[in-house]
This record gives structure tokens, C-alpha cells and sequence, in this order.
């Protein structure tokens, strides 16, 4: 399964190779879902649904085949720099593995550097990485502290997550307002001066 934007003169050309096999197995569970639901699975608009289904549910969940650990090892500098490195505002979109249903929001992560740092696109593709699996949201907003941490070693990562969750919002308690906030911090960010001044950045609007 691969996925990938190729930029050319008339604007870009989008791929997408899966296997076929997988992809039809997944396929045949589909329409029998949707006809033990009820519905007429032979019925024009419902005719190549399982198919899409099976092609969007493996595009929402390819990051079982991506090391987050090798995007951000690709691209590490030596630098002597000490200070907070934040980026803030990356877009989430993740699937509860409770319901199967999209959460989607905002994170917001930041490290202190020591000896090395990583490219700014790296940090928000590793949140892509633990975004597309099956997730909760307190173990995603752990995976991407723990893969910096691990990887980077710097004096201390911090991770906040806020999120919708439409398996709140859609069925259940049904509070289309709530949102669901989660962080985790190492090293520095365990003080609260420097705790508090990484949650004031990320409120902060530029």
C-alpha cells in the first residue's frame, strides 16, 4: 500500500497502489455489513461502496506501515540550540478504535533541544504516522512524546492534544460541543515554569 502527491506542470498527479487481494477481502466484509443493515447492496449508489470503503478505511490506517521513529532520524542536524522548538496547530484526523469513528483537532508539540534538532515537517508527519492507526486519544498524544523522546533525546518534549470525537458527538451522550484535551511532558517540561510557558505559547495567536 502506497501513497504519494507527484507535483508536475498541470498541478499534481495523486497515486495510490494497494494490494488487491487485501483490498477485495476487506471489500466482501463491507457489502455484507451493509447488507445485514438492511440496505440492497446491488443498488446503484451502494453498488462500488464497499470497494471505497475499503480503500478509505486502509488510506486512514497506513500508519501501521510507516516508522515514525525513521522520518525523524532522516533528517536530524547538530545544533547548538537550548531554547523551546514549538509547532503548533497541526491538524489531526485519527479513527477511535472504540467505535471506529473520526476524531479530529488540533496538537501542539514542542521540545528543548539537546545537541540535535529535526526538520519542522518532520514533527508533523510523525503526528500523521500514530494519527492513521486505530487510536485513543491519550495513547496518540503518549506515542508522539515517547517517539521524540527516544529518538531526538532532548532535555524534554511536551504533547497537547484537543480534539472532537464524533463518537461523542453523533451517537451516545450526543454533546456536539465538548472538546477532549491531553497532554503529556518530560524532562524540563516536568517544571511548571517551563510548562507554563509552553501552554501560554500555544494559546498565544500570532
Amino acid at each position: 500500500m502506497e501513497f504519494s502527491l507527484n507535483d508536475n506542470n498541470s498541478g499534481y498527479i495523486k497515486t495510490e497502489k494497494y494490494d488487491e487481494p487485501t483490498t477485495l477481502k476487506i471489500a466482501e466484509h463491507y457489502k455484507e455489513i451493509i447488507r445485514l443493515l438492511g440496505e440492497d447492496v446491488d443498488r446503484e449508489g451502494l453498488q462500488e461502496s464497499p470497494l471505497r470503503v475499503a480503500k478509505a478505511m486502509q488510506f486512514m490506517t497506513q500508519g501501521y506501515n510507516i516508522s515514525a521513529e525513521e522520518i525523524i532520524k532522516s533528517t536530524m542536524f547538530r545544533e547548538d540550540y537550548k531554547q523551546m522548538v514549538i509547532v503548533k496547530d497541526i491538524d489531526l484526523y485519527s479513527m477511535c478504535e472504540h467505535h471506529m469513528l473520526p476524531f479530529y483537532g488540533k496538537v501542539h508539540v514542542a521540545y528543548i533541544p539537546d545537541k540535535y534538532i529535526t526538520g519542522l515537517s518532520k514533527i508533523a508527519r510523525i503526528v500523521d504516522v500514530f494519527a492513521r492507526r486505530l487510536q485513543v486519544q491519550e495513547r496518540l498524544t503518549t506515542q508522539i512524546k515517547d517517539c521524540i523522546h527516544n529518538t531526538l533525546n532532548p532535555l524534554g518534549v511536551a504533547v497537547v492534544i484537543e480534539a472532537h470525537h464524533l463518537c461523542m458527538q453523533m451517537r451516545g451522550v450526543q454533546k456536539q460541543n465538548s472538546i477532549t484535551t491531553t497532554s503529556d511532558f518530560t524532562g524540563a517540561f516536568m517544571k511548571d515554569t517551563t510548562r507554563n510557558e509552553f501552554l501560554k505559547l500555544i494559546e498565544r495567536k500570532l
